[in-house]
């Protein structure tokens, strides 16, 4: 059952354009369809908490030029809960102010904190972990980030190892953080992998409102105090005036370096319903369901022929024929036509923009 203390924050101003020609600096991946199933990602992010909390309790923190973006695709949120960042200044000062404006209206909020553009398959599964974490952090003063349990040595996400010799007390599934780990090379993730103690960081963190302000506090103060000092105006008419005055004099860090390794009280959730960044058009398609070649479609009028293991994307109603090819991809949007080696998006997504 959702709780009138517990609290989404849904971080969705990133100018991810990693779905070029779909996504842009202009129209980021977490503001569109790329899934087909007519929710945006931010959509998704939303929709699963139903239930968890209650739609006046979910705060969207962006950028000031997606505003309309937002108000337009998530209408159930509160005009006020959306909170505009004049610049980026990464995840510690994002959460500080969402942290402040919080505690503001409620000082026994509960919070989850969750990136705008990742995909979950179980949804059943996924509340059920997060009603876990949200009862811990209500009656301690822990810190929790969820901990994927890894299928492949992936070297695109970071990695949490935890000490797995000694479950909390409050809760068996719940487990002190040794130490976080960057970006794995292939044959270091390939080592991770090999024991039972390291996870993939989902950038999924729970805390009390409380928690996380002194942790703020005592770690950021740089951080901390611009918030601290506007506690006047935050949810006044002034707000967003003094937040273009200071936001900017925050230093650019994530709450990773920021709170997280410094942090004792951390502790990590392992979960297992179906967990990705989704990432490139090649993790994509791995969560999409193909056709009996292999192949994943977007769109209303899709032919192919002879072509195998390829992603079809495209938004227009047009036909689409695509006949001979294997492993690429097909995306079409506006004007842009995408075709090219799965293997090769990046390279030709930067040759793009040269």
């Amino acid at each position: 059952m959702a709780t009138n203390h517990n609290h989404l924050v849904i971080m969705a101003g990133g100018i991810g354009s990693r779905f070029w020609p779909m996504s842009t600096t202009e129209f980021p991946k977490q503001f569109i369809d790329v899934m087909g199933c007519g929710r945006t990602f931010l959509q998704l992010t939303f929709d699963r908490f139903e239930g968890v909390v209650p739609p006046e309790n979910v705060w969207i923190v962006t950028s000031q030029k997606y505003k309309d973006i937002v108000r337009e695709q998530l209408p159930e949120v509160p005009e006020t809960n959306v909170l505009l960042e004049p610049c980026r200044r990464n995840t510690a000062p994002c959460i500080a102010y969402v942290a402040w404006r919080i505690k503001m209206a409620d000082r026994n909020a509960n919070l989850v904190v969750t990136p705008s553009d990742h995909f979950i398959v179980n949804q059943k599964h996924f509340q059920e972990v997060i009603k876990q974490a949200l009862t811990f952090t209500s009656q301690s003063d822990a810190i929790v980030t969820l901990g994927m349990k890894p299928s492949r040595p992936e070297t695109g996400y970071g990695y949490i190892q935890a000490d797995m010799s000694s479950p909390s007390l409050k809760n068996k599934n719940m487990f002190r953080v040794d130490s976080f780990k960057e970006k794995p090379n292939l044959e270091t993730a390939k080592e991770y992998i090999r024991h039972d103690d390291f996870f993939w960081n989902s950038g999924i963190f729970i805390w009390s409102v409380s928690t996380i302000v002194n942790a703020m506090r005592i770690y950021a103060p740089e951080i901390n105090n611009i918030f601290e000092n506007m506690q006047q105006v935050l949810g006044t008419k002034d707000e967003q005036e003094w937040i273009d005055r200071e936001f900017p004099k925050c230093p650019s860090i994530s709450v990773d370096y920021a709170i997280l390794e410094k942090a004792e009280e951390i502790f990590v959730l392992p979960a297992d319903f179906g967990w990705s960044d989704v990432g490139t058009w090649g993790s994509l398609i791995q969560l999409m369901k193909k056709d009996a070649n292999g192949n994943a479609v977007v769109g209303p009028n899709v032919k192919l022929f002879e072509t195998t293991n390829c992603i079809v994307h495209t938004a227009m109603e047009k036909k689409v024929v695509v006949q001979g090819l294997d492993n690429c991809i097909v995306a079409e949007n506006n004007d842009t036509l995408l075709i090219c080696k799965l293997s090769e998006e990046q390279r030709i997504k930067q040759f793009s923009e040269d």
